[in-house]
């Protein structure tokens, strides 16, 4: 008597379904954009700030790969922004005044760095890891502030200029385009990352980031895949520093300072790492507050958010999108629902109980 085994077709679209449905987008990701647009129309006098924070989103996300998702350490992820930031801006001054052409620029120069000082980072862990990471982000900085013939030292780099959008959208002093141009390329982003985390690459880095022996030892090549995952993060990052050259028109040493890479680490702090959506959400936070704190106090801001994130890494150590999810999932289980039973007669018996009983867990990227 034959046995039937399954085909290898059907094994490998057992595998694939559950990340398709990973990926698809959900009601926090139309929430998200809906707050986005009505920015966008309800917030002209805060569209500068709303820029700067939509730019802040796609570099924490960069930073999200590396740390939350591959457990990579680092305190000196600005390298990466500083140097799409500065390829963009030489771009513009002595290439082409186009703003794609310029993210492209700026993701390729900063994953070139990725990939060069990844080689370096990654053969060791720990606070030695930590600590290189801090070294060739201090490297970058000392860089540019000798070649100031070149990035124009603390002056920052100005006098170029950027084209329109697509050719047909002008940067205007409002803010608009500038505000709708980062909107796009943080969708795109977004869509990009969320896809990589879900795709087998990025499952087996995830792997790596809980067991990196044992995914060795399943033939996975740790190394490899840390160091592609480090260069793309450093690309992504760029484009955030790209974009940012871009909208503001001038490109600042502090684009490489330690600052920016405090800054948005404590940005994951408070979303959660590991999570895409915790990322959104603590830029968010952190970028508006800052903002706002500032106009209130502008001499002891810093310590209010100092405060903040002391409650929140003792209260919410998974971070704000951990206390969003715990919240969801207690309304579901107290939400009623609806059983229905056949009492026989061919006539059906609906009852609405108090509580769910499912215990399942949204997932969320």
């Amino acid at each position: 008597m034959s046995q039937t085994n399954p085909s290898p077709s059907t094994g490998n679209l057992g595998q694939v379904v559950p990340a398709l449905r990973r990926k698809r987008l959900g009601m926090l990701d139309a929430l998200l954009l809906l707050a986005a647009v009505a920015t966008y129309f309800f917030a002209d006098l805060y569209l500068a700030l709303a820029t700067s924070v939509l730019i802040m989103i796609i570099f924490a996300l960069s930073l999200d790969l590396v740390q939350g998702y591959c457990g990579i350490e680092t305190l000196g992820h600005a390298a990466f922004f500083g140097s799409g930031a500065y390829a963009a801006g030489l771009f513009a001054l002595h290439v082409s005044p186009n703003p794609l052409l310029g993210l492209v620029a700026g993701a390729v120069v900063a994953g070139v760095v990725g990939l060069i000082t990844g080689v370096v980072v990654l053969r060791v862990s720990g606070l030695t890891q930590i600590m290189l990471t801090l070294a060739c982000a201090t490297l970058l900085y000392e860089a540019g502030n000798i070649a100031k013939s070149i990035t124009m030292g603390d002056d920052g780099l100005t006098g170029y200029t950027i084209a329109p959008v697509l050719g047909m959208f002008e940067f205007d002093i409002y803010g608009h385009t500038a505000y709708l141009y980062a909107l796009a390329v943080l969708l795109v982003v977004y869509l990009f990352t969320q896809f990589l985390v879900n795709s087998p690459f990025g499952l087996t880095v995830q792997g790596i980031r809980e067991n990196a022996m044992r995914m060795s030892l399943l033939g996975v090549r740790v190394g490899l895949r840390r160091l592609m995952l480090y260069t793309i993060a450093a690309a992504v990052a760029g484009v955030a520093g790209a974009l940012s050259a871009q909208v503001n028109n001038i490109v600042a040493l502090d684009t490489l300072s330690f600052t920016l890479s405090a800054n948005v680490l404590v940005m994951l702090a408070l979303g959660g790492t590991g999570r895409l959506y915790g990322a959104v959400l603590g830029a968010v936070v952190f970028m508006v507050l800052s903002d706002r704190i500032a106009a209130i106090d502008p001499t002891n801001w810093l310590a209010a958010l100092g405060v903040l994130l002391i409650v929140v890494v003792r209260f919410a150590p998974d971070g704000l999108i951990g206390v969003v999810d715990r919240m969801a999932a207690r309304v579901r289980r107290q939400a009623p629902v609806v059983t229905s039973t056949d009492n026989g007669n061919g006539n059906t018996h609906h009852a609405l109980n108090a509580k769910a009983t499912t215990t399942d867990k949204e997932v969320t990227p």
